[in-house]
Order: structure tokens, then C-alpha cells, then sequence
């Protein structure tokens, strides 16, 4: 059996019959007892998370809000979904409330650098509605979409904008932007800037902004990229980590499929249909758009997301995944980052990724928050050696099952 063909169909498999919802596991990443509003968050904030079901902090956002309400600087560590976006929101929104300086023209009073589009987007659904509540004005810039809206938002004033480098970058240097009243500035996901090649944009943007301002970095891991950021651009920083860098979420089971070649497609054809929401990871592009075909052949519900799609399918694409009607997004690695959808209980990586941070950072769109997830990573004869060290160095001791279409443990993990 070939599984080139985008066309191919494989033969029908039998209905399955629903499933009981998985039990739930208890989160290693426990709620504190502490509340926000003892933290010092304004009471209008505690409402509007309090309306969205979060009345108690993570470690991350209770390990940094002290100083970062203070204004410190402040460098925070914290795995994938462990909740960083409120860490910095809520001080970040607080202290522009009530520093009494009046909004300008063109000129952000806060600034929430961020690598991708879908990320940028998804920050700014959890800073809106916080910042509404204090009378703050948002707004989004990244490429890929016009920018006649963005520059017409700038011109009409914002407190808070999240952006991503290159689109920033063309607002400041053609006068749209000017980054001299930036108060406060958040890098997030601050190493997957720089591993897409964003530092240096970074470090021309950081030196547009007030030496004297505060600054937030947040980052799953720190490396030289990284480092060089916090001694060029942070004072005095303090420093939170709630986890050892790299670390992979405890909440999650790791499984490696080893399989003959020709059963790579039935088995992720089985493991998407009987799986409510699942993210299957490929290489390239090439190879996500193919196997959505495949699996939509199938009768899976599948949409793609990667570089090739204009930003219009993109949003369409992960709304639809968002919202149920798609039930498996198949995604390159602009997905690993920032792409957040509640529930997603499988993640599989139909190309094992070429290094452990990739591996991470991929896992990591299941087992978030402290919910409970599997990953799958799909290993045939010839890269038995390659997956075996990068589990090794994403310090991973997975489950290793020789499998096929049909096999038990399929139907058991998904």
C-alpha cells in the first residue's frame, strides 16, 4: 500500500462505538490557595477572570505578579501552556491603568512582542477583555493581512499592542509606529523568536523603546539567544522559573509507534477517527497539505495549517478546529507555538521532528494548564536512531509498541 497519492482512500473501517470520556488525572501544576486580588490585582480584572472561570493563579502567574506589579524586570520560565499569557497581562494592563499617562497617536504605551501571526492573535483574546475593563484600547500587527487597518488603529491611538517583529518593524520605519512612549514590554516565547531568526528585528525594536521602561521576558527554555537579550535589555532582572528548562509536562503519556512504512497512513487514518481533537505535526508543507488530503479522503475532518496559507485560511482553518467542525488539524511547526485549543487530547507526530525543543514545543499543544494529553510519534525501521536520541534529549522515556492498522493500543490511546 503507497500513501503518496493525496487521492488514496483506504478501506472502510468498522463503526466504532462512543466512547466513555477519559477519567480525569489530577494536575501536577496544582491551583494556589492564594487568590489574585491578594496578589494585588484590581478588583475589575478579578471580575472579568472570575466571568471566565479562573479565579486562582499557576505557579508562573503567582511566582512573577508581585514583581512584575511592582515594576521590575523580570525574566519568567515556564513550559508550554503553563499560563504565562496572564502572568504578564494582568500587571502589564494594571500598571498602564494607573500610570495617568494619556494614549498618543502612533504611540503604544505597551508592547507585547510575539513570534507568529496565530500567537499574536491568541494573546490578544486574553488581553482584550482586560483591557476593556480598565478603558485600554488593543490592537494586533503581524503580516500577512492589510495594513491599512493596522496603521489606521495606530493613528487613532492604542495603550497595549501585540505584534510580531517584521510587520512592527515596516510601522516604525515608515512613521506609523514609534515605539518612545513604550512603558512596558513583553518578549514571549522569546526563544522561538530567536530560533526563527527574529533577534535581530528584536534587538532593533528594544532599542527604539525607553531604556528606562520595564521589561517581561517569558520563554519556555533559555539558551545564548536568549541570554544575550536579558543582559542587553533587562536591568537588575528577577528571575522565576516553575520548572526545569526543557522539562515536558508530567500530564502527559508518551507513546512511539513503530510501524512499517505502508502502515503509516491507516494508522493515523484510525488514531484521527476515533480521537475527538487531535494535531498531527509534519515537516514540511508539502507533506501537511498531502496528508490533509488523505485524511479527508478517509472521511476525516481534517484542515492544514502552515506558511503557504494566507493568513484569511489560517484563522478559518484553526476556527474551524477550534470550534469542532474540523476534528484533526494537521500543521507544520508554526503550529508548535502559540496555537492554543482547549481539549486537544492527542498530539501525533506523523514526522518525528528534527530536534528535542521542536518535540516539546510540539507536545505541547496537548497537556496544557494541567489538563492530561498523549502524544504519539510515528518511528519506521530507518529512523529508529534518530527518534531514540531525540526522546532521549527531549528526556523522554516513552512507550515503544511495534503496531498496526487495527492494533489494541490504538483504540486504547485515542
Amino acid at each position: 500500500m503507497r500513501i503518496d497519492p493525496a487521492s488514496e482512500v483506504l478501506p472502510a473501517m468498522a463503526p466504532q462505538a462512543p466512547r466513555a470520556p477519559r477519567p480525569a488525572v489530577e494536575s501536577s501544576m496544582p491551583l494556589s490557595t492564594t487568590s489574585f486580588a491578594e496578589l494585588g490585582v484590581p478588583d475589575a480584572l478579578v471580575r472579568v477572570l472570575a466571568g471566565q472561570g479562573i479565579t486562582h493563579p499557576f505557579p508562573i502567574q503567582e511566582a512573577t505578579m508581585v514583581d512584575a506589579l511592582a515594576g521590575r524586570d523580570l525574566l519568567g520560565r515556564g513550559r508550554t501552556g503553563s499560563g504565562k499569557t496572564i502572568a504578564f497581562a494582568l500587571p502589564m494592563l494594571t500598571r498602564l491603568a494607573a500610570s495617568g499617562t494619556r494614549r498618543q497617536a502612533s504611540r503604544p504605551r505597551g508592547l507585547v512582542l510575539v513570534p507568529t501571526r496565530e500567537l499574536a492573535n491568541q494573546v490578544h483574546a486574553v488581553i482584550q477583555p482586560l483591557a476593556q475593563a480598565l478603558g485600554l484600547r488593543t490592537t494586533t500587527i503581524f503580516g500577512g493581512v492589510g495594513a491599512n487597518p493596522q496603521i489606521a488603529a495606530l493613528r487613532s491611538g492604542v495603550d497595549v499592542v501585540v505584534a510580531c517583529p517584521g510587520r512592527l518593524e515596516d510601522h516604525v520605519q515608515s512613521g506609523h509606529a514609534k515605539l518612545d512612549a513604550v512603558e512596558i514590554t513583553v518578549l514571549d516565547e522569546a526563544d522561538h523568536m530567536c530560533d526563527l531568526g527574529f533577534l535581530p528585528a528584536v534587538v532593533r525594536l528594544l532599542g527604539r523603546t525607553p531604556a528606562n521602561g520595564q521589561r517581561m521576558l517569558f520563554s519556555a527554555t533559555l539558551d545564548k539567544a536568549v541570554d544575550s537579550l536579558v543582559a542587553r535589555f533587562l536591568t537588575q532582572q528577577v528571575v522565576h522559573s516553575v520548572d526545569a528548562a526543557d522539562a515536558p509536562p508530567v500530564e502527559m503519556d508518551h507513546h512511539v509507534f513503530h510501524l512499517d512504512d505502508e502502515q503509516r497512513l491507516p494508522v493515523l487514518v484510525e488514531l484521527a477517527t476515533r480521537s475527538p481533537r487531535t494535531v498531527m505535526f509534519t515537516r514540511t508543507k508539502h507533506r501537511a497539505k498531502t496528508l490533509t488530503r488523505q485524511l479527508i479522503a478517509n472521511g476525516v475532518r481534517a484542515v492544514e495549517m502552515h506558511g503557504n496559507l494566507a493568513q484569511a485560511a489560517r484563522e478559518r482553518n484553526l476556527a474551524a478546529f477550534s470550534s469542532g467542525a474540523a476534528t484533526t488539524l494537521v500543521a507544520t511547526d508554526i503550529a508548535a507555538r502559540g496555537i492554543h485549543v482547549d481539549d486537544v487530547m492527542l498530539v501525533i507526530h506523523a514526522d518525528p521532528p528534527i530536534e528535542h525543543k521542536a518535540y516539546l514545543h510540539r507536545s505541547g499543544r496537548t497537556a496544557r494548564a494541567g489538563a492530561a494529553g498523549t502524544v504519539i510519534t510515528l518511528m519506521t525501521n530507518a529512523q529508529v536512531h534518530d527518534v531514540r536520541q531525540l526522546t532521549r534529549k527531549a528526556g523522554i522515556d516513552p512507550t515503544t509498541t511495534r503496531v498496526h492498522r487495527g492494533h489494541p493500543l490504538i483504540a486504547e490511546l485515542s
